[in-house]
């Protein structure tokens, strides 16, 4: 019992915290960022707004990811590739691809040979890159590529009105390990949660099934994404299938995408198409010989032609020519020629293999063909070029599908997957497998006949998915090892796409402590059941070691018969978590039972399992006691006396040390000393913006002055005096800010600003006054001559009588008195007051007015509505109610409801219906005169009404 107490007290504080953490968690926004090589676009959901595109500052959906440091300012997007054009080297580009890449690597030599005016730098410490600023600035791709997300999150939040925190942001999916980490990293240097790294063909397969779930059934059906965008190509295989799983206890059907196959491309796109025509535009040039020097040496006006390449290139996707045209291109020498859409499929004539191969590769890797692919869908705006359209059709069978959009996809599929993992949003479950591109598997050395020998186990293979839980066991070890994390074999990849990967070590790791784990389960009698190292790959597909213990199994007594079955159910579970083993193995890797999100560590709920347990257990021990019956007594008492032996399990943490290999994410001090250069920037264009905008403010606000007071209305509101005081000051601050005072800051702007403010607020009131003051007037006018009617129809109807009482009837015409006075003395305190004199009635007063007499007014016919007829004693309702219907008996005074009804709706005029709202409130119904039960229940009526009239005015 008191374990059931204790038990139910647990259960209903964590149902206490789980309540109170959703509702601080409801109403958080959510968002996405598709980050690519050449835009960027970012997706939002946020209470009551379903997923949406958040525009940038110019109010477009997609912004360039360009960031641009100049003469001290620093830019974004369109502004950066403005300065772009002026000062390349100055202006940041295809970050993107050089995350997490040595100096050596081929698509970082590849970068600098498209665009030579970069200096990039090599980073020894890490073993990467860095762009040279200047002598004293550098900047990493993760430092630039921070600033681009923290924009992203800017445009995220002022669509959304609030702020955000967390994200899903895509990732190519042939990024490796420390990519994938290196963006990690960037997104935290923002300030944004990463709620998962989405590889981008996911998050576009996820969006396309999202709207196609009814299509969706029983049987897998299969779908190919082909994605062309700027920097890089990828086909994938997925397939679309309803799947039953069970989900704490319940079974659920929801519908699984599962990625099958992938081929990719990382330097196939509209950027190579883009260089190739830029190339051939600055030959054309050359060969005008307008100069003595090649185009071709000078950066500025080889960023025209790239920037004037790529919109050709576009136009030519729906136009057969174009003219390319550049004003001063070089030396003042303008540039103009006609490119054909045949010229430049003549220049990518021999991209048609590089087309298809992903295709190739996605379908081999997923083991299906051509004919079991039901539709192949175009993704990316490369995909557009009729060429393009063209290489696949002539090897692909079915048709090519363009129902999707090709910029947003990615974007929307991402934000879903935000929504479904934050905790403030519900949604419709869709469940994604993706799947490990790139092979990863343990190698350690073994000693055999005196022999070392190299081994190889396969951790994470070819497109098994995740995320997921590995465990490798090592069986003959009795001293402190080391063993190595690395990709394995990926000939199924060209070799210049192996190359880019870099290098295939991951890590290495150390163990320490091996020898005295080993010695201390000795002593206490138990048997090495090996060394087991934990992994797990999460949902961004990061792999990541857990932890390692050594694992020991012994003998030991049987617990007595009270906790019998506790011991049980946790040895079952345990069993069922540590999975079998196999003792004729010397190393062997592992597969978690079930695949699932949590933590190696984190116990997973078995519901049904327990109740299995328990039910099992208790026939157990009905079928023990029916035995101990038959057993003669001293067999019994025999039996009891002996123990059983039970196995238990000990595991001994051990000591691993984890060195990382390769290129490097920032750390230590260079981790801080990157925080604190974002910081700084944060904090210039921060103060920068603030003085931008006073500045503004100021300068909008002496101009307004200016014009306001030379118009009638304004200068009949102000004394000679008083315009003569605005317009003085307001001259002097425009001549300060002309002559000195462009260099002040944002405080002294404001100071300016609310002086000139305190000037002008008395006149300002006053034409506001004057230009509200006929139409509120025009109000009260209205309510009076309803109230009139009211009063009228009151009076003059006998009935009546019964419902209110003398001091109501008073009280309104009373109120109605009062306000015709005050309306009479407002018109005639006008007629006789300047302009520019002070307002001595308000607007704010004469609505305030207003309300008082509507008040009453509503009470009235509230309480008409809501009034019902005596009945007589003894008199049952629904003999009073068919009496009502046909006449009067006995003299009774009671009247339908219906004919109630009628004359209530009768007090109200028409100008006076659309305000009044009945109050659902009893009144009880006592005599006429003085104070009583009835008049208090008026007052709580008449307060409501009240309070219902300031909430509409």
């Amino acid at each position: 019992m008191k374990l059931s107490k204790l038990t139910m007290s647990i259960f209903w504080l964590i149902l206490i915290i789980i309540t109170i953490f959703i509702g601080h968690s409801l109403g958080v926004a959510v968002m996405s960022i598709d980050i690519g090589s050449e835009s960027m676009k970012v997706a939002i959901v946020s209470p009551g707004v379903p997923m949406e595109i958040a525009l940038n500052k110019e109010s477009k959906r997609k912004t360039p990811v360009t960031i641009a440091f100049r003469n001290g300012e620093r830019s974004f997007g369109e502004d950066a590739q403005g300065v772009g054009i002026k000062s390349p080297q100055h202006s940041f580009s295809y970050m993107l691809d050089l995350l997490g890449k040595s100096i050596d690597n081929p698509i970082v030599q590849l970068h600098k040979q498209r665009f030579p005016y970069y200096d990039i730098v090599s980073d020894e410490e890490r073993n990467t890159i860095a762009f040279r600023l200047n002598e004293n600035t550098t900047y990493t791709p993760e430092e630039l590529l921070a600033q681009i997300l923290y924009k992203g999150k800017e445009f995220a939040e002022n669509s959304a009105g609030q702020k955000i925190s967390e994200a899903v942001i895509t990732v190519p999916g042939f990024f490796n390990q420390i990519e994938k980490r290196a963006l990690a990293q960037a997104a935290e240097l923002a300030g944004i949660k990463v709620l998962q790294l989405i590889n981008d063909y996911t998050a576009v397969a996820l969006n396309y099934g999202i709207f196609r779930s009814k299509e969706i059934n029983d049987t897998a059906h299969y779908v190919m994404f082909y994605d062309m965008g700027a920097s890089s190509t990828t086909a994938t295989v997925v397939s679309y299938q309803n799947v039953k799983t069970k989900e704490k206890g319940f079974v659920e059907t929801n519908p699984h995408v599962s990625v099958l196959g992938v081929g990719y491309d990382r330097t196939l796109g509209g950027l190579e198409v883009q260089l190739r025509l830029q190339h051939h535009l600055a030959k054309q040039f050359d060969a005008l010989n307008k100069t003595t020097g090649s185009v071709f040496s000078n950066p500025r006006a080889m960023a025209k032609l790239f920037k004037e390449a790529g919109r050709v290139k576009n136009v030519l996707s729906a136009n057969t020519d174009h003219y390319a045209q550049i004003e001063g291109l070089i030396d003042e020498y303008d540039f103009r020629v006609q490119v054909t859409r045949e010229k430049l499929e003549e220049l990518c004539a021999d991209l048609a293999d590089r087309v298809v191969n992903p295709i190739k590769i996605a379908l081999k890797m997923s083991g299906l063909t051509m004919e079991a692919i039901s539709q192949v869908v175009l993704v990316g705006a490369g995909t557009r070029m009729p060429k393009i359209q063209e290489y696949l059709s002539q090897y692909l069978t079915v048709e090519l599908s363009k129902n999707i959009n090709t910029d947003e996809a990615a974007a929307l599929g991402a934000v879903y997957k935000a929504a479904d993992l934050s905790k403030g949003f519900k949604v419709k479950k869709f469940v994604t497998k993706d799947a490990v591109l790139f092979p990863i598997h343990v190698v350690f050395n073994r000693t055999v006949d005196n022999k070392v020998k190299q081994v190889k186990k396969s951790l994470f293979g070819k497109m098994n998915p995740y995320p997921q839980k590995k465990i490798i066991t090592f069986s003959k070890y009795t001293e402190n090892f080391q063993f190595h994390i690395n990709y394995a074999e990926l000939d199924y990849l060209p070799p210049n796409e192996i190359t880019a990967i870099g290098s295939f070590n991951l890590s290495t790791i150390t163990l320490s402590g091996v020898t005295e784990a080993l010695e201390k389960h000795t002593k206490e009698g138990a048997e090495n059941k090996g060394i087991k190292a934990h992994f797990a790959m999460d949902e961004s597909g990061i792999l990541n070691l857990v932890n390692v213990e050594l694992v020991s199994e012994k003998s030991s007594a049987a617990p007595d018969e009270e906790e019998g079955t506790f011991s049980i159910l946790g040895s079952t579970i345990s069993k069922l978590f540590a999975g079998s083993e196999d003792k004729d193995k010397e190393e062997k890797t592992e597969e978690s039972s079930k695949e699932d999100v949590k933590p190696v560590h984190e116990e997973q709920e078995y519901p049904e399992l327990e109740k299995e347990t328990e039910d099992k257990l208790k026939k157990k021990n009905e079928s023990t006691i029916t035995e101990d019956k038959i057993a003669n007594k001293t067999e019994k008492v025999e039996k009891e006396k002996e123990k059983k032996s039970t196995i238990v399990t000990i595991k001994e943490p051990i000591k691993a040390e984890e060195i990382k290999l390769g290129p490097q994410i920032l750390s230590g001090d260079k981790l801080a000393e990157s925080r604190e250069k974002l910081h700084r920037l944060d904090v210039y264009d921060f103060v920068k913006t603030r003085r931008e905008t006073a500045l503004n403010n100021l300068e909008t606000f002496i101009i307004d002055a200016q014009q306001r007071l030379e118009s009638e209305e304004y200068a009949a509101a102000a004394t000679s005096q008083e315009a003569e005081k605005i317009l003085k000051a307001a001259s002097e601050v425009s001549e300060w800010l002309y002559e000195d005072g462009f260099g002040a800051s944002a405080e002294v702007y404001e100071t300016k600003l609310s002086e000139l403010q305190k000037l002008t607020n008395d006149v300002y009131e006053r034409v506001y006054e004057h230009k509200e003051r006929p139409e509120v007037l025009k109000g009260m006018v209205t309510i009076l001559k309803a109230s009139e009617s009211v009063l009228a129809n009151v009076r003059n109807t006998s009935y009546f009588s019964e419902i209110f009482t003398q001091v109501e009837v008073e009280t309104l015409e009373k109120v109605i008195n009062e306000t015709q006075d005050y309306y009479d003395t407002v018109v005639k305190s006008f007629s006789e007051t300047a302009l520019y004199e002070p307002v001595k009635h308000k607007v704010r007063d004469i609505a305030n007015k207003m309300a008082l007499l509507d008040r009453e007014v509503k009470y009235l016919i509230n309480k008409a509505k809501i009034w019902k007829p005596k009945q007589e004693p003894g008199t049952n309702q629904t003999e009073s109610t068919n009496e009502n219907s046909t006449n009067t008996k006995g003299g009774s005074k009671s009247i339908p409801k219906s004919t109630t009804e009628s004359q209530a709706e009768s007090l109200q005029s028409d100008d006076t219906s659309d305000n009044i709202e009945v109050q659902n409130e009893k009144i009880s119904d006592t005599g006429k005169g003085a104070k009583s039960s009835k008049d208090t229940d008026s007052e709580t009526i008449r307060e409501s009404t009240e309070e219902e009239l300031h909430q509409e005015l």
